[in-house]
């Protein structure tokens, strides 16, 4: 049995995990192996998660570092190009791709400092990441504006820098800083300005397809704006995470 126990100081935010009794939004993670949670790592009540997020969208490492997954493009199962009222709250489903919502992502990030992985696959089975330093958004009243600290290379390139100050747009909410709509001209939702260097909520496209110009779901800095990659995630954890863990026959 592996136990693992998390650090008070995430409290009262820590990372989704199914010891928490709530069995109509966690009722399970079949992901995982037998795990064992402290109670320090109960899920906070304040996290307003729709109930299609019917699994725990935990990420185990092989380091056994925990990161909150919220944002997953795999297959092209869900529809993306969504009003602000679905990217406020989330949608999908966390076993396949999902969007958490970022009213969650701004309670998972507001009070302990967060860092950013993105990882990506292309068709032809290359996989790369980027990584950030420091991720975090603002509240809904300053239009969940993005905070993001330095780029740590993993064979991606930076393609989210560009986006770094900016406010989340939708194609019924455009609060980017083009004179068009992004989100729209895009077929998108995301942090945009004059728009961005990466689509990843943009219309997914297998590879016969890929050569729509900013309509896919593209990483500019690795495969330019006509590729469609096959999938790409985001993912948050806790930049001074201390997990310690145990391990019992």
């Amino acid at each position: 049995m592996i136990i693992i126990y998390l650090s008070p100081s995430l409290s009262p935010f820590p990372y989704l995990c199914p010891y928490f009794p709530l069995p109509t939004l966690f009722p399970r993670c079949p992901s995982l192996p037998s795990l064992s949670f402290s109670p320090l790592s109960l899920l906070s009540q304040s996290l307003s998660l729709p109930s299609a997020l019917s699994l725990c969208p935990l990420s185990l490492s092989r380091s056994l570092s925990l990161s909150q997954v919220f944002q997953r493009r795999m297959d092209g199962t869900e529809n993306f190009y969504r009003h602000w009222a679905h990217y406020k709250s989330g949608f999908g489903n966390v076993a396949g791709e999902y969007w958490l919502g970022l009213d969650n992502i701004f309670l998972l990030t507001m009070r302990k400092k967060s860092e950013l992985r993105v990882d990506m696959e292309d068709f032809e089975g290359g996989k790369v990441y980027a990584k950030y330093t420091s991720f975090s958004i603002d509240p809904e009243n300053y239009g969940y504006t993005l905070r993001l600290g330095s780029y740590v290379d993993g064979g991606a390139g930076d393609s989210m820098s560009f986006s770094n100050g900016m406010k989340f747009s939708t194609y019924d909410n455009d609060q980017d800083t083009w004179s068009d709509s992004c989100a729209r001209r895009r077929l998108g939702a995301f942090w945009f300005g004059g728009c961005a260097d990466t689509n990843p909520n943009s219309l997914y496209a297998p590879p016969t397809a890929s050569s729509f110009t900013y309509v896919a779901v593209y990483w500019f800095h690795w495969k330019g704006l006509y590729y469609s990659l096959k999938s790409i995630s985001f993912k948050i954890r806790a930049a001074s995470d201390a997990v310690a863990v145990q391990e019992q026959e």
